[in-house]
Parts: structure tokens; C-alpha cells; sequence
């Protein structure tokens, strides 16, 4: 439930058409499925509907919460998803849709709401590509528009370099970097916007899954830039859709 259904809702009470008792079972917050309480309330409190973490979870519980999320709200996101899994959630709603490159499942009823620029997605390399595609398709679902750049990292910087014009009109910039994870203190200094940096688990040994990126990123010298956890694309680009929304 987001503010404009709240609204609804109120004035259908208002109007007799929806008895009390039924408007306060719709705003009680949660639906108990036993392995799962699906939060109907989040989009009230956060702007976003619930987004479902697939890893874990086994394709029926998947299903199911999709399902009861699907009943209230106009869009379902669920990241880490195995192809078992979106066979199931195709199962209970025909309309869902695949994303292979980051194994992301949607279903969009709705555009989602307007951001006020574009949040522009850089990848370092071609291997930190599934990790920025989780953080672009967020970012459409949440809160676009959204661009994306990939294959520019700080080994050849004349191809970021070379899109400038790009970078300045951005509102929000995502970096997915991995190995030494350098390319977003090169951004951060290039832009005024907000850089939010993604380490990837790309990388050779002394990378350690993408340890040394995220240690790089964290001591970059760059003040406009943040960071999020290790192949953590979902989380940036939820955090970029906020800003790019307020």
C-alpha cells in the first residue's frame, strides 16, 4: 500500500462503500503466510513495495509471497532467483518476467514513479555487468529513469572519459567495480552528483571475492562517494531511486 492506495481506501470508508472493519484488516500492515509476513505496508513507509530475496528461499515460498504481493501492489521485484524459481512465479502469475543477466524476476501493472533525473549506471568491466544489471533494473522498478555504461574501467579511462557529457547530466551515478575497485573515486571526481559504489566479487586472488574493492572504496578519496556491500547492486540502486525520487 502506497500513499495514493491509502487515500483510496479512506474514501471508500468515507463513502460507505467499504465497511471499518474491512479498511482496518487492509491497514493491519502484514499478511502471515507462516514462513513469511509480507509487508503490504512497506511503500507507505518507504516508497517502495516489499522486494523479494529469492536466495534461500525454495520456489513454492517464493511463489506464494510474489502472489500475495501481486494482490496489492502494482509491481513485484524479486533478486537472487534461481530459474526453478521463476518457473514457479510464472506458474502463480503469467505476466512475470525474466531477467537472466542479473537473475532478477518482475511483474510491472504500472510505470514506475518518476524520478526527477537519470540515474546513470557504470560498469567497470564486462564480468561486473550482472552486478550493475541488478542495480539498473532497481532502479527502473523503483524509481527511473535509468541509464547504463559498461566496459570503462580505469584500465582504459579514455572510454569513460569519452562520455562526459553523460556523467555531468546525471542526478545519481552507480560504479560496479571490482578488482582494486578504483573507477568510482575517478567518477566521484568527474561528477557533482551523488556515486554510489558497488564492489564486485570480480577479481584474482588478493581481490578476496571483492574485499579489496570494497576496502578501496571505502577509503576513497572522493566525497561524494558512498558504499554498499559486495555484489550488492539491488541495495545501490534502491538507494539511488530514493534520492533520485526526493
Amino acid at each position: 500500500m502506497d500513499e495514493s492506495s491509502l487515500n483510496r481506501l479512506l474514501e471508500r470508508v468515507a463513502a460507505g462503500a467499504l465497511a471499518p472493519h474491512a479498511a482496518a484488516d487492509e491497514l493491519r500492515g502484514f499478511e502471515d503466510l507462516g514462513f513469511a509476513r509480507v509487508d503490504h505496508a512497506r511503500a507507505l513507509r518507504q516508497g517502495a513495495t516489499e522486494v523479494i530475496l529469492g536466495q534461500g528461499k525454495t520456489p513454492h515460498q517464493v511463489a506464494a509471497i510474489a502472489l500475495a504481493l501481486a494482490a496489492r501492489a502494482p509491481t513485484v521485484l524479486i533478486t537472487r532467483a534461481a530459474e526453478d524459481i521463476y518457473q514457479a512465479v510464472l506458474e502463480a502469475l503469467p505476466g512475470a518476467v525474466w531477467h537472466a543477466s542479473c537473475r532478477a524476476i518482475t511483474l510491472r501493472r504500472e510505470p514506475p514513479p518518476a524520478g526527477k533525473g537519470i540515474v546513470l549506471v557504470i560498469s567497470a568491466g564486462t564480468s561486473d555487468i550482472p552486478v550493475a544489471d541488478e542495480a539498473a533494473l532497481t532502479v527502473d522498478m523503483l524509481g527511473g529513469p535509468v541509464e547504463t555504461l559498461y566496459d570503462c574501467g580505469v584500465a582504459g579511462l579514455h572510454r569513460l572519459l569519452a562520455e562526459r557529457e553523460r556523467l555531468r547530466s546525471a542526478r545519481v551515478v552507480i560504479v560496479a567495480a571490482g578488482m582494486e575497485g578504483a573507477l568510482p573515486s575517478v567518477v566521484g571526481g568527474l561528477v557533482d552528483a551523488p556515486v554510489i559504489a558497488v564492489p564486485t566479487s570480480v577479481g584474482y586472488g588478493a581481490s578476496f571475492g571483492g574485499l579489496t574493492a570494497l576496502l578501496g572504496m571505502l577509503n576513497s578519496c572522493a566525497s561524494n562517494v558512498s558504499v554498499v556491500n559486495i555484489d550488492n547492486g539491488f541495495g545501490a540502486g534502491f538507494v539511488a531511486a530514493t534520492i533520485n525520487r526526493g
